[in-house]
């Protein structure tokens, strides 16, 4: 399958899962600050990764992956309906931490400047 096609395939079900959870997912544990980050589709359309971000405590982000994969099977229905291809992926929810890792990332490069800064104003 092209990578053009995995690529709108991969945009659809993103957008049709985000729509979803925000509408119909009606879970009060489930945080407002949650983002699908990115879908990975098989190349067969069997499988559907989907990347989510919470920017909330460790528990909160266990609880939110916990709680899509329990509406997993509502919300492929749900993808199934938008996208027409033979097969609708099966959903599974994974954690992104790039955002977590990138202000990590961050905060070590402003340490490393504040300890160049130091360094200069000793000469």
């Amino acid at each position: 399958m092209s990578k053009n096609r995995i690529h709108k395939i991969n945009e659809t079900i993103k957008k049709e899962l985000s729509q979803q959870i925000r509408m119909n997912i009606k879970d009060p544990r489930l945080t407002d600050l949650l983002s699908i980050m990115k879908v990975d589709t098989t190349g067969d359309l069997r499988y559907a990764k989907v990347y989510i971000s919470v920017y909330d405590s460790d528990e909160k982000k266990n609880q939110a992956i916990e709680i899509l994969t329990k509406a997993s099977g509502f919300l492929r229905k749900s993808v199934g309906k938008v996208l027409k291809t033979h097969y609708t992926p099966e959903l599974i929810f994974l954690l992104d931490d790039s955002m977590e890792y990138g202000a990590h990332i961050d905060e070590i490069l402003r340490d490393i400047k504040k300890k160049e800064g130091e360094g200069h104003g000793d000469e």
